[in-house]
């Protein structure tokens, strides 16, 4: 029996395709419009949410700081951030009528509003006149000395107050025996020009055309005059942001003050608030700083520069808009 010969051969099998889809269906208009809008509320949604929590965070101390205006010594030891209904407006008479006397607050804020008031005056002069040369008057070196000016802004703060001791104590403006208007020149003079408020108010004078310093020159106006009656009202919003923020530094300001004023009868209210007035000796001899009054003096400080601020808003939104356009 003859064995047959087994025959091996493979054959080749193509691969299974996968079965294709059909084509899908177009989705309708609506249904787009729907996931669109669902897919905006929730990126919505999350924006608001963090602004809202940068707002609570932001906020929450000036909520504190009048909060704890209300409350008593113990509420505000305890860690407490509601003051107790039942006592609240009678700890507020307390606190306040305290705080005042203590503080001599009146006398003090007189001080800080003469101070406040000559400095932004002074400032907003050696401004307008410092961003016009910059701004309107050609000279040689009037680039290369506007950016060595600029460079200023560059130099520490404490540097600065390091220097502007030293002048003041050569002028003999700093000493034991300072007077009242001693005390006041020392405060205002070091800040009558800023580099920031004159950068700020050429880029602005900047914007004006060319065409109107030419008409101006043309009808006979003295760059004195095209100044005042021309760059000066065209610049009002720049001016007015620049008078706001000045007189806030200058109601604010802490270190300059504590360091240049040896009598604490001349201090600002801003200094006056960290010398200790606020304290009182408990059972034991200890001296205890009062929160309460720390808080309510901060209310008394802050609270009309916030009434300022948001008075003028619009002026300081217009103002800084404006400033960095052309430069």
């Amino acid at each position: 029996m003859k064995q047959g010969r087994v025959s091996t051969t493979l054959k080749l099998v193509p691969p299974v395709s996968k079965r294709r889809k059909g084509p899908s269906k177009d989705a309708s208009p609506k249904s787009v419009e729907r996931a669109q809008k669902i897919r905006k509320a929730v990126g919505l949604f999350f924006v608001y949410a963090f602004l809202a929590l940068m707002a609570v965070v932001v906020l929450f101390p000036f909520y504190y700081m009048i909060a704890a205006s209300f409350m008593t010594q113990q509420e505000a030891n305890s860690g407490a951030w509601l003051p107790a209904l039942s006592s609240a407006w009678e700890n507020a008479i307390y606190n306040y009528t305290n705080t005042f006397t203590r503080l001599q607050f009146m006398e003090h804020v007189g001080t800080t509003l003469i101070v406040a008031i000559a400095t932004t005056i002074l400032q907003l002069l050696t401004t307008v006149l410092a961003s016009f040369a910059f701004a309107r008057l050609r000279f040689r070196g009037r680039d290369v000395l506007f950016l060595l000016f600029l460079a200023t802004m560059m130099v520490p703060g404490e540097l600065l107050a390091i220097a502007n001791y030293t002048t003041m104590a050569n002028m003999h403006l700093i000493g034991k025996n300072q007077t009242y208007w001693q005390a006041l020149l020392v405060m205002i003079l070091p800040l009558i020009a800023s580099s920031f408020y004159i950068y700020l108010l050429r880029q602005n004078f900047k914007q004006i055309p060319e065409e109107l310093y030419l008409a101006a020159k043309v009808d006979g106006k003295s760059d004195w005059q095209f100044l005042w009656k021309v760059m000066a009202p065209l610049s009002s919003p720049t001016l007015i942001t620049i008078a706001i923020l000045s007189f806030i530094g200058s109601w604010n300001s802490y270190v300059w003050p504590s360091r240049a004023v040896s009598n604490q009868n001349y201090q600002v209210i801003s200094v006056i608030i960290r010398t200790g007035v606020l304290t009182i000796q408990d059972e034991t001899g200890n001296w205890v700083t009062m929160l309460p009054w720390q808080m309510t003096a901060s209310v008394l400080t802050v609270v009309p520069l916030l009434i300022l601020f948001i008075a003028f808003r619009k002026y300081i939104m217009s103002g800084t808009s404006k400033a960095g356009i052309k430069g």
